[in-house]
């Protein structure tokens, strides 16, 4: 007989905008398959209905920082900068960069105290009064909450009070134990570390996505049983596709400035076209990025394709519709990750590695140590990770002989290794820690 499990998720399992609703509707459409009938509580946001899935949509009065914007005149959309940039017409040099600084500190100082714990606070006591009105019309058996944001997880916790129904809290990425927590003040800090301890010391068990996260939250939360179920692509997303004839290299998605760098590609491609060992004319570079997500990183990769005189090579694309990228990722050669360079982040899988995954085709990540994506592309055989830029170079020119050779570059991901990453597992894993927690 099935059991319910009610799942408390900002990002809503109809959209594809983000690695949270994505990891949630895997949950939600392979649960069943585990006798788990799950039902989502979620925001009202774009996407295609799915009968499916049963998600429960609640209206969201937006973030605090597009409040506050609106509340100013504002555009709510649009980076506050960029909307009084007239006062540089009022003010001296000296002056208008004293008023910057100025408001930047204020504007921390509010966020600080505004967005506490998160800026999406605004969705709580919505999300708070559905979930209460569900469950007291229905029975269900087990709750998980999603984060970010952590809201998800106050969420959750008060309907564990009220209900005394097990609860797992997932966490995508760590809450205060995320490097980027530490660019709040001290106070900040602390106050947040200890919502986080009361928060989750009410949970029945906690979950992130890698075993380094794993351990540092035990570290924190000595006394919580901690999982780790990584996430995954959706296994009906496999699907083939004639390869290009180009030598192509293929990057979906936002390239973020100063975390992400394909600069070291641009160079061991110039420099193996200057040789004579790899003909230009033979290869194609594609970015299909959200430039204008951040219209400075499209100059700067543009000034770095000029600098490898890669014009003609290296072509830059806007971002496209998920099922055209994933189109795009299928008929590629070679799919190009670009790891964080960030130390910090060596225990943080893309999620595009799992939809590169899904594509079977042969995966070149770059930048960053070794870390668990290094791990996960040796275990499958997916593709792989060079560590310097004479293994960089290395590896380009072994694919394009292997391409010169066959026509195209072979695939040789070990499926069986490569089927433990995908949402049905995953989903199997939730349903055996669901099990767990209620049947103690």
């Amino acid at each position: 007989m099935s059991k319910k499990v009610l799942i408390v998720s900002f990002h809503s399992p109809l959209s594809t905008l983000s690695i949270g609703s994505l990891r949630v509707r895997g949950l939600a459409k392979y649960l069943p398959e585990y006798n788990w009938e799950p039902v989502v509580l979620t925001v009202i946001s774009p996407g295609e209905p799915d009968s499916r899935l049963r998600v429960i949509q609640t209206p969201y009065p937006g973030d605090v920082k597009s409040n506050i914007k609106q509340k100013l005149g504002l555009n709510p959309e649009t980076p506050a900068g960029e909307q009084v940039t007239f006062l540089k017409k009022i003010y001296t040099k000296e002056d208008f960069i004293f008023l910057v600084k100025f408001a930047t500190l204020i504007r921390k100082a509010l966020t600080e105290i505004l967005e506490y714990p998160d800026g999406q606070k605004r969705w709580y006591p919505l999300a708070l009064d559905k979930g209460i009105k569900l469950l007291s019309s229905e029975s269900f058996d087990a709750i998980i909450s999603s984060s970010p944001p952590p809201t998800c997880h106050l969420i959750a916790r008060d309907l564990k009070r009220k209900f005394k129904i097990p609860w797992v809290a997932d966490l995508r990425d760590l809450w205060t134990q995320n490097h980027h927590f530490t660019g709040f003040s001290p106070i900040r800090r602390t106050i947040g570390r200890q919502l986080e301890l009361k928060t989750l010391s009410l949970a029945d068990a906690l979950v992130t996505v890698s075993d380094p996260l794993a351990q540092k939250l035990r570290t924190l939360h000595k006394l919580k049983p901690v999982y780790t179920i990584t996430n995954g692509f959706d296994p009906d997303e496999v699907k083939e596709k004639p390869i290009t004839k180009e030598f192509s290299i293929t990057y979906t998605g936002n390239i973020f400035t100063g975390r992400q760098n394909p600069e070291p590609l641009f160079r061991a491609l110039s420099e193996l076209i200057a040789e004579n060992q790899i003909k230009r004319e033979c290869v194609k570079i594609r970015f299909y990025a959200g430039w204008d997500y951040c219209s400075y990183c499209y100059h700067w990769v543009e000034k770095d394709i000029r600098k490898y005189n890669l014009e003609g090579v290296v072509s830059l694309y806007p971002k496209v519709p998920r099922e055209i990228a994933l189109d795009k990722q299928r008929e590629s050669q070679i799919l190009l990750l670009l790891n964080w360079t960030d130390p910090k982040e060596r225990g943080i899988y893309t999620g595009k590695l799992f939809e590169y995954l899904a594509a079977k085709r042969p995966i070149l990540a770059i930048g960053g140590p070794r870390s668990v994506v290094t791990e996960l592309l040796e275990e499958t055989r997916a593709g792989v990770h060079p560590l310097n830029y004479e293994e960089l170079k290395k590896v380009l020119l072994e694919f394009y002989n292997e391409y010169k050779t066959y026509g195209y570059v072979p695939y040789k991901g070990n499926e069986e290794k490569i089927s433990k990453y995908s949402h049905r597992e995953m989903a199997r894993r939730f349903a055996d820690v669901l099990n767990t927690v209620t049947e103690r």
